[in-house]
């Protein structure tokens, strides 16, 4: 059973859960009817976590003897807090035999009960084997997610390699361009050469005239 936030104060009726935290106060929720209001450090608030019975041994904390009440109520309502106090008394020794009953009085033991109905209706009072059971399926399904991702990691660096090999290839067509200007040279040379030719030519044809 998980108590944790719980808080009762002293002066209003009931139990409130911690929803947040300010500057000078926190916003608590009442359990019965879900109303919102502010709690201030001059209240006096007390967490269920750290409230303990008096026993002639050592103190026994209040989320023991809820666990031993919902056992024993077989996880139902117990006893109400308005039944007569010589019943109170003798159910808590039932669940709690050797609390000191010098030390826990009537209004104690009312509390007792009526903190355990009130949280059972408001499904606060989860055995702790349940919760694990719940909380266990959570866990297996966020797995494969986890192995999906080391597979999707793994298949990007296997395709690493292969996208890196066409700019290998790209610096081919560049070598080929530096090339291109030491192909075009015997061009220019023909050219000049055909232009000898043609001046040549009438110099020859002038020779046989004469």
């Amino acid at each position: 059973m998980n108590l944790t936030g719980i808080i009762a104060i002293s002066g209003k009726p009931g139990l409130y859960k911690v929803l947040a935290q300010g500057k000078n106060n926190i916003i608590v929720e009442s359990l019965e009817d879900k109303k919102r209001v502010p709690a201030y450090a001059s209240d006096r608030i007390s967490a269920l976590d750290d409230i303990s019975i008096y026993t002639y041994d050592d103190d026994k904390p209040l989320k023991e003897i809820f666990i031993s009440i919902f056992e024993k109520e077989k996880g139902k309502e117990t006893i109400s807090h308005k039944e007569d106090q010589n019943k109170l008394k003798a159910y808590l020794i039932e669940v709690l035999p050797n609390f000191d009953q010098e030390r826990v009085y009537a209004s104690d033991i009312k509390k007792i009960f009526q903190w355990y109905n009130l949280l059972l209706k408001a499904g606060a009072l989860v055995p702790e084997e349940k919760e694990e059971k719940e909380a266990a399926p959570a866990k297996e399904k966020k797995a494969p997610k986890t192995a999906a991702k080391k597979e999707d990691a793994e298949a990007t660096e296997e395709k690493a390699p292969a996208k890196k090999a066409p700019a290998k290839k790209a610096a081919a067509p560049k070598a080929a361009t530096a090339k291109t200007p030491a192909a075009k040279a015997p061009a220019k040379a023909s050219a000049k050469a055909t232009s000898a030719k043609k001046v040549a030519a009438p110099k020859t044809g002038s020779s046989r005239g004469k």
